[in-house]
């Protein structure tokens, strides 16, 4: 079905690796595609994330058929635990037709090389090492018909690429920008980040402990600088995720709505909270595990348009972290999915205005999959920026298990879209009714 010839050197080129990336190389290389991924570093690689996964990711990884099985390395989470308010809540996934009944935990070295591999076992072909400097523009069209990219040398070797610091140039039919939060491909063609979207701050460590095969993934609503109740309401939200190998990730957010977000000494906020644990959990200096690392999360379609000019863009690049929840990683492999479908479909028709109609449908699709959702994601977020907000509502709501069922299958965006029961029904019909920008 491979469309490759001589006027360009792939059918799609998809840049960046990661989870948005490699799921839609693997979804379009599974339809015959001749699919180039260019990666700019080189696998295994680190990046900065909780390493918890949502029943949602669960189902994208199933439907790229990837072992989730312990015996495979996965650690499986019944659901979330919550500290608030003086209380502490267990609340299980919920049972759906649409999800698995469990979240997953792994270290995103192996998650992301697990995803890269297996959509090059699909058929895609990955060049790590290779920088994406920019987007080849059609001079007579002005659509992006290509990158072009150098090597990167990485502990004295070379891309495959060409030579270190050589550009070449690939071209194809359409582009796709996976690389992430900055998104220099998107920048390049002018895409630049919405200002009036929210943005997350996350940083993280790992941590030697006990409870490092802890099947629940923990949320804490209210961060203290010290003994809860008895020190200083932090801006933020925590969280630990036992990772099964004797470590726990330890880390918290903060959204650009909070008070003191410009200011905020985030590292210090966490040795802050972590101040207040209990010792024997191990979260002190010298069980510490590598350094405190951070990231930016950016949510609620912070970057558009999502495609035009032979340019689309999924995941982070996309802007499309959940607002309520900070999860980024199910919402970039879905719109992988999403991407790879409506891509492979246009391919299948000549080149020319039936198959832009067709490529043009992708932001249609996101808009009708998410918009509203988002849009009662970013006046949550609005809310929540207030600690005192923040504080009323851990402390009324918490007590109330029947309403924190609705909360967390709000927050995690976890819904039967057809049928379900009540709260599905509710949570499905307000994200339809909520107008989508």
């Amino acid at each position: 079905m491979s469309r490759n010839s001589a006027d360009h050197d792939a059918d799609v080129i998809v840049v960046g690796a990661g989870p948005a990336g490699a799921t839609t190389a693997y979804h379009l290389a599974r339809t015959g595609l001749d699919v180039l991924v260019l990666e700019k570093t080189a696998f295994p690689r680190e990046k900065v994330c909780g390493d918890g996964l949502t029943p949602r990711a669960v189902k994208s990884l199933v439907a790229m058929g990837i072992d989730t099985s312990a015996e495979a390395g996965w650690l499986q989470n019944k659901g979330l635990r919550i500290y608030g308010g003086g209380m502490r809540l267990e609340l299980p996934w919920p049972d759906l037709a649409e999800y698995p009944p469990y979240g997953l935990v792994r270290k995103r070295t192996d998650f992301d090389e697990t995803l890269a591999r297996q959509a090059q076992k699909a058929g895609a072909r990955l060049v790590e090492r290779t920088s994406v400097t920019g987007p080849v523009t059609d001079e007579r069209t002005g659509r992006i018909v290509g990158v072009t990219a150098k090597a990167v040398r990485e502990a004295g070797s070379e891309g495959s690429g060409g030579g270190a610091g050589t550009e070449v140039t690939y071209r194809a039919p359409v582009v796709i920008a996976a690389d992430g939060n900055s998104s220099r491909l998107s920048v390049s063609a002018g895409r630049m980040r919405r200002e009036n979207r929210p943005m997350g701050v996350a940083v993280r460590t790992y941590f030697e402990s006990p409870r490092h095969d802890d099947d629940w993934l923990e949320s804490w609503l209210e961060l203290w600088d010290g003994k809860p109740g008895q020190s200083n309401l932090l801006p933020g939200y925590g969280w630990i995720f036992g990772m099964g190998d004797g470590t726990s990730n330890v880390g918290l957010g903060m959204l650009n709505t909070a008070t003191g977000f410009q200011n905020a000494d985030y590292r210090g906020l966490l040795k802050a909270w972590l101040s207040g644990m209990p010792p024997e959990w191990g979260f002190v200096d010298d069980r510490q595990v590598g350094p405190v690392r951070g990231a930016a999360l950016p949510m609620g379609f912070n970057r558009k348009p999502h495609y035009a000019s032979g340019l689309m863009l999924v995941g982070d690049a996309a802007g499309m972290v959940n607002p309520f929840n900070g999860e980024g990683i199910a919402y970039a492999m879905e719109s992988g999915e999403m991407a790879a479908e409506v891509v492979a479909q246009a391919l299948a028709r000549p080149e020319g205005p039936g198959r832009e109609r067709v490529l043009e449908s992708y932001p249609r699709a996101l808009s009708a999959r998410y918009g509203g959702y988002y849009t009662m994601g970013r006046i949550f977020v609005k809310a929540i920026g207030n600690p005192q907000v923040m504080k009323i509502a851990t402390r009324h709501g918490l007590p109330h298990p029947v309403l924190m069922r609705f909360t967390i299958k709000l927050l995690a965006n976890l819904t039967d879209p057809r049928g379900g029961d009540a709260m599905d029904r509710l949570i499905n019909a307000l994200g339809k009714v909520a107008p989508a920008a």
